[in-house]
């Protein structure tokens, strides 16, 4: 199927915000819907922009960016609505797997591969837990997922849960589970271990966790880390020259600017030039050195907005 073009143009303008030697941050044009809690992905030097609230209600559009032409387009949605989400990319093609699909945050374990060639969704093996609010890594074409929250009888609670998905054979493995079980928080991979940072205990923003944990292939062990300085959830991260960078989150006094980095050849945090604003269920992406930060809510809660911002070191 062909896309649909959407008349927004974005990013032929660059507009600076801040710059230090601690890093720049420039605004580009907005992003075609307000949206939190949506997932981002890169997949042939463009950026993919996956479902997540709206002011209409929770969203199967697919928005995509252009980097070099600056323009947006959509795609075909999403089989469903979802939020809470992951995207991670093996191979050329895209995964969206588990998150929530309703107001009342019914979790799930839908597995949708996209392959951008032929514009088509396909349904894969279900992941092994129902969950939302979890966090993917990719490491040697497997994708990690690990934490998030499921349904224990009428309540949302944390699982420490640490699945992988093989795209290659289409099936599931479970491995050792996180050590602190937690919801909203972030993942990186780097050294080919994943870091688990942040995130919150049972879906409650005003109980947020500053853990900071990695899982090792080689040895199947998970070990801890000094903790991620600023406790926070709803929360994204980017790796850029060797440091992790975790922006943004949410707590009950407001949202995070915080842009803190963990470097893992030191054991050390450090921290860069804060947002240009606060922002909770955030979405991010690295192209070339340049990590892109978009949309999410300005206030805690179910807020959103269309912002793209772009961070890079001077």
């Amino acid at each position: 199927m062909k896309k649909i073009s959407i008349i927004i143009l974005a990013g032929i303008f660059l507009f600076p915000l801040t710059s230090k030697a601690d890093g720049t941050w420039v605004e580009l044009a907005s992003t075609p819907l307000k949206r939190t809690e949506s997932s981002s992905a890169l997949v042939d030097n463009k950026i993919y922009l996956f479902g997540g609230f709206t002011p209409k209600g929770i969203s199967k559009n697919v928005d995509v960016w252009n980097p070099k032409s600056g323009v947006w387009s959509r795609i075909i949605p999403l089989p469903r609505g979802l939020h809470h989400t992951t995207a991670s990319v093996v191979n050329g093609k895209l995964y969206v797997i588990g998150g929530f699909d309703s107001g009342t945050w019914r979790p799930v374990n839908v597995n949708y591969e996209y392959d951008p060639e032929i514009h088509r969704w396909t349904p894969k093996a279900p992941m092994p837990t129902e969950r939302g609010a979890h966090s993917a890594g990719v490491i040697e074409g497997k994708i990690h997922l690990v934490g998030g929250a499921h349904r224990k009888l009428l309540t949302l609670v944390n699982t420490p849960a640490h699945e992988v998905y093989d795209p290659k054979t289409d099936t599931w493995e479970t491995l050792s589970p996180m050590p602190t079980a937690r919801d909203h928080l972030t993942v990186s991979v780097t050294g080919k271990k994943l870091f688990a940072i942040g995130g919150r205990v049972d879906v409650d923003y005003n109980n947020n966790l500053d853990a900071n944990e990695s899982y090792d292939i080689k040895t199947g062990k998970w070990n801890r880390h000094p903790p991620l300085p600023t406790a926070r959830s709803g929360i994204t991260s980017q790796v850029l020259n060797g440091l992790i960078h975790v922006f943004g989150g949410e707590s009950g006094q407001g949202t995070f600017v915080e842009n803190e980095a963990y470097d893992p050849s030191t054991n050390k945090w450090k921290t860069f030039k804060p947002m240009p604003s606060g922002r909770h269920g955030l979405a991010s992406v690295l192209w070339k050195d340049e990590i892109h930060i978009l949309t999410g809510g300005p206030r805690p809660g179910g807020s959103g907005s269309d912002t793209h911002y772009v961070f890079k070191l001077n």
